[in-house]
């Protein structure tokens, strides 16, 4: 774990199953996704597929032949059965989008097709994406086939709700391509945080000074949104708490909002009870406003000064509430990284510090890279520059999974 992002899921086999609905359309956004990622893709399409997407066009897509026949007039290899060589190779079996009459298949056991008969004869984690007619979905048949798929583990991610392609309203879309390729990607990933519960904040604070004008910094939640995302992949348990941001954290994530320095230590100290690891990635306000005025401050008022005072400190309010509990830091600075990181390492009871460097081109807020050290107790764990965001939070979330 930590080398690359992916590095988990290069060689991993995804078998597709698209099933006959108008949402089949998305399969080839889906294949691309996955790809990316370096999954090799094997596509299995139901007859009914057919009539939505070409088999020419995932085979393209996926660079592997499309398997559409249980009983294929060339075989695939020698002594070797399709259904069987294809459930055996599979890492996860994904159908979407999932039907009713497919849902209805699994369900009940009934293997009379290529893709069935592969989701009847896998051992591997099943993904099922269900689409359809939101009364299809709602109807009492198909939510109790649903009911009996989870509660013999298979994986359901429920659709969205919108408006459909027969003209209903309601729950019933294929969940959008990015979706279900996270998912998957989730599902396949190592857990080696599994029973591991962890609180991050991210973003800056926004401090007010009228309803008008605020304070604020330079940061934009990326690298608490890469660690959101890796830890919840590696099986943890994610807690956010996010000041403002224009991004979207995993979609797995339990995500509070807040907008102030002081918002964002209240919701850290109602949820840190619940937390075995607390990770500060937020670029918390130092200073905020004395006075805050109710009316906007005019151009052509006399303003001379602005009065401010210290914001106030999440990690030294909640240190006598630390018990067992591994407290990650971080922080931003421009000069002397190594003497500044250690200090605030000792003066904060942290168990770890990353310190970023800020303030030089490819490196700190807004940037798709960081560069700086990691220290403990011990020291120096850890000197890295330019490295990717994402690859950096596996890299912290390693550190931190070694001392556990």
């Amino acid at each position: 774990m930590g080398g690359t992002p992916g590095e988990d899921l290069a060689g991993k086999q995804v078998i597709l199953g698209v099933t006959g609905g108008i949402a089949a359309y998305k399969a080839p956004l889906v294949v691309r996704g996955l790809k990316s990622l370096g999954i090799d893709v094997r596509v299995v399409m139901t007859d009914a597929s057919r009539y939505f997407v070409t088999p020419t066009t995932l085979q393209t897509l996926s660079g592997r032949p499309v398997h559409t026949e249980l009983f294929p007039e060339t075989p695939p290899g020698a002594f070797e059965v399709e259904h069987i060589a294809l459930a055996d190779r599979a890492d996860l079996l994904l159908i979407a989008p999932a039907t009713a009459d497919f849902i209805a298949k699994m369900a009940h056991g009934i293997a009379d097709d290529l893709l069935s008969c592969i989701a009847l004869a896998t051992k591997a984690p099943v993904l099922v994406c269900p689409s359809m007619n939101v009364n299809m979905y709602l109807h009492p048949a198909t939510r109790e086939n649903l009911d009996i798929l989870q509660k013999r583990g298979v994986f359901i991610l429920e659709p969205a709700s919108g408006e459909l392609a027969c003209g209903w309203e309601g729950a019933g879309r294929l969940p959008e391509p990015e979706r279900i390729v996270a998912e998957s990607k989730k599902i396949l990933y190592q857990k080696d945080l599994a029973g591991i519960s962890l609180l991050v904040t991210c973003g800056p604070t926004c401090e007010d000074i009228d309803p008008v004008r605020f304070i604020t910094n330079r940061s934009t939640g990326k690298m608490g949104a890469a660690l959101v995302e890796a830890a919840g992949l590696r099986g943890a348990r994610v807690k956010v708490i996010s000041g403002p941001v224009n991004r979207e954290y995993a979609p797995w994530a339990d995500v509070i909002m807040v907008r102030s320095a002081g918002q964002m230590l209240d919701a850290v100290r109602d949820n840190l009870s619940g937390a075995d690891v607390l990770v500060m990635a937020a670029a918390v306000a130092d200073y905020v406003p004395e006075t805050y005025r109710g009316a906007k401050i005019k151009k052509g008022d006399k303003l001379t000064s602005l009065g401010l005072k210290s914001s106030p400190d999440i990690l030294s309010t909640i240190r006598p509430f630390k018990d067992d509990k591994f407290f990650v830091g971080f922080a931003a600075e421009t000069d002397n990284l190594s003497d500044s990181a250690r200090k605030k390492l000792m003066n904060k009871g942290l168990d770890m510090i990353v310190a970023n460097r800020v303030g030089e081109s490819g490196t700190g807020f807004g940037s798709d890279t960081n560069s700086g050290l990691i220290l403990s107790e011990a020291g120096v764990l850890d000197h890295f520059e330019q490295v990717e965001k994402e690859v950096l939070a596996h890299r912290i979330l390693d550190f931190i999974r070694e001392r556990l």
